[in-house]
């Protein structure tokens, strides 16, 4: 018990700092840890726990703005696909889920990465933007995922660092209190979870704050090539924990 602990704990402070860094991702990070070791019912909610735990550092010590109309359909399309993705979550075979979503990440950010002179997309308008944020929504109803889509999708849209981190930043923690809310009242939340809640709280706090600090100091194009191979090792961390299962080798 006591290694699932330090589990617990590195995958937090690890996830911690990649967030503060990037504005998303926790669950991402902290679930290439955690999967080997946590039922994904509760690795699910830690991670949704600890990603909203983050956002609410971030909310304060980084501060990017707030549009509300680029964010607003985001948001709707959010709300709509949080119910979804929280009905699905008991009866969805996590593996696939991190196979599919793996196989995404590492096939596009890396052709992404290496394209200097990827073209924006500007075609969809908000209607584009509403589809990918109930994505989203769907993703942190499974467990927390809630930026993985926007981000790459704000990336698409050749958004500038700020602009992009407080799409991004707003959308996370507003579908991260409404799926942990939801996480709540469903009964998904259970009291023998509260021990785990007590390590990542206060193990993210530090890393948190670090991964923020640095990327005030950060340009733009590092910032994008930071979130692309952020992206990238991610969906080599799913396909990892989830394809050796898959495939019958444990």
């Amino acid at each position: 018990m006591d290694s699932i602990y330090l589990v617990v704990a590195l995958g937090t402070i690890v996830a911690g700092f990649v967030q503060g860094l990037s504005g998303f991702a926790f669950g991402l990070v902290a679930l290439s840890f955690w999967a080997w070791v946590l039922d994904p019912k509760l690795a699910a909610t830690l991670s949704v726990f600890g990603a909203l735990t983050g956002q609410l550092l971030a909310a304060f010590t980084v501060r990017r703005g707030f549009n509300l109309k680029a964010l607003l359909p985001f948001v709707l399309g959010g709300l709509a696909g949080i119910p979804l993705g929280v009905y699905l979550l008991p009866m969805l075979d996590m593996n696939w889920l991190k196979a599919i979503l793996g196989t995404l990440l590492v096939l596009w950010c890396p052709a992404m990465l290496l394209s200097r002179q990827l073209p924006r997309v500007t075609a969809g308008g908000r209607a584009a933007d509403g589809v990918v944020g109930f994505a989203g929504g769907i993703m942190g109803g499974l467990g927390g995922f809630t930026g993985t889509l926007p981000t790459l999708w704000c990336t698409l849209r050749g958004y500038e660092r700020d602009v992009q981190r407080s799409i991004v930043q707003n959308f996370n923690l507003s579908m991260l209190l409404v799926t942990m809310g939801t996480y709540v009242g469903t009964g998904i939340v259970t009291r023998e979870m509260l021990p785990m809640f007590a390590i990542v709280a206060p193990a993210m706090l530090i890393p948190t704050l670090l991964g923020t600090r640095l990327y005030i100091g950060i340009s733009d194009q590092r910032f994008r090539q930071i979130v692309l191979s952020l992206l990238t090792v991610s969906g080599i961390a799913l396909l990892a924990s989830s394809l050796p299962v898959l495939l019958g080798w444990r």
